[in-house]
């Protein structure tokens, strides 16, 4: 029978883990498998820190089994919510450190009892995850680790960032307070020198970051959910509107499913439409959700966003006719 690739490398966990030496060919016929395919396994355990040893007399290779952890005495949910997490919901958010959440989940994969785990390799051949796109990070791991560092320390930063607006890099120091992880993409909180004040940097627009030998002071009053205030996402303008935006019946159910932000109300009209309304702090931010919905939704108010749709309709339409033929 036909593994999927995750089941198998369980599979060949606890095969190289059981103290017996292993050959590639033994490894091959196990799941009749290309000699090239139990290779590419191998190396792939190795890169994830798996020691994988090889025993050039018996040609074997084997896991020396110090590398995994005693029982954790978890229930079957338990088990089986950490392994949906390691295994298929890992790459919902661009998270740091993939490697060593895999490894930490191979290890409690392999401590389970055997009844509990195949009930875990069962169930998990047949969930499915579809990640949503991510703001690609370079070497986001050493990045994320100096930032950790630098906030459990009070250490304060020196950044050079890049300001697409302004398409320069600009340099500052920061005192970092937390980090976050909101519509695709990391961001690093603190108070910058240049700007005087709480200010937000994308990690995926930080091009170099360096540990100061100072230290900085926690700010006390610092509220997260203060400083995000009633912002649609990231970004508070100073400015409260509020939005009422009708969405089509054929819609309506699948977009009120989901809470889009706290202040969000609903009301059902008769034809199934649905009018939701905001109290938003900015509008940059929403207009973009707006305009993914198309001719599905109509925004009642305010006037001012309602303009700045159609101004960007007009415009889509006005861009995309340039390129049609003539």
């Amino acid at each position: 029978m036909k593994i999927n690739r995750v089941s198998r490398m369980i599979q060949l966990l606890l095969a190289l883990q059981s103290g017996q030496r292993y050959t590639i060919n033994d490894l091959a016929k196990m799941w009749k498998l290309s000699r090239r395919t139990v290779f590419r396994d191998l190396k792939d355990l190795q890169k994830a820190g798996v020691p994988c040893h090889y025993d050039s007399k018996s040609g074997g290779h084997t896991i020396k089994s110090e590398f995994f952890l005693l029982s954790p005495n978890l229930s079957t949910q338990e088990a089986f919510g950490l392994l949906l997490l390691a295994f298929k919901a890992r790459n919902l958010i661009n998270l740091p450190f993939k490697d060593s959440v895999l490894r930490a989940a191979l290890k409690i994969e392999n401590t389970l009892p055997d009844k509990i785990k195949k009930y875990c390799n069962d169930v998990l051949q047949n969930i499915y995850v579809n990640a949503e796109p991510q703001t690609e990070i370079e070497l986001l791991d050493k990045i994320f680790a100096q930032l950790q560092k630098a906030i459990l320390k009070r250490q304060i930063i020196r950044i050079c960032y890049y300001r697409p607006d302004m398409q320069k890099s600009i340099s500052t120091n920061l005192s970092p307070y937390c980090l976050m992880y909101n519509n695709h993409a990391w961001y690093v909180i603190g108070k910058s020198s240049r700007h005087k004040k709480i200010q937000k940097f994308k990690l995926n627009q930080i091009k170099e970051l360096s540990i100061l030998d100072k230290v900085f002071i926690t700010d006390e009053r610092f509220d997260i959910h203060e400083f995000l205030g009633r912002s649609w996402s990231v970004t508070p303008e100073g400015r409260l509107y509020n939005v009422k935006l009708r969405f089509m019946p054929e819609i309506a159910h699948s977009v009120v499913e989901v809470q889009w932000h706290n202040t969000q109300t609903v009301t059902f009209e008769d034809n199934g439409s649905a009018i939701i309304e905001f109290r938003v702090d900015g509008l940059n931010e929403i207009i973009w959700w707006v305009l993914s919905y198309g001719s599905k939704v109509q925004v009642l108010s305010p006037a001012v966003l309602r303009q700045r749709i159609v101004e960007i309709a007009q415009d889509t339409i006005k861009q995309n006719k340039q390129l049609s033929p003539t």
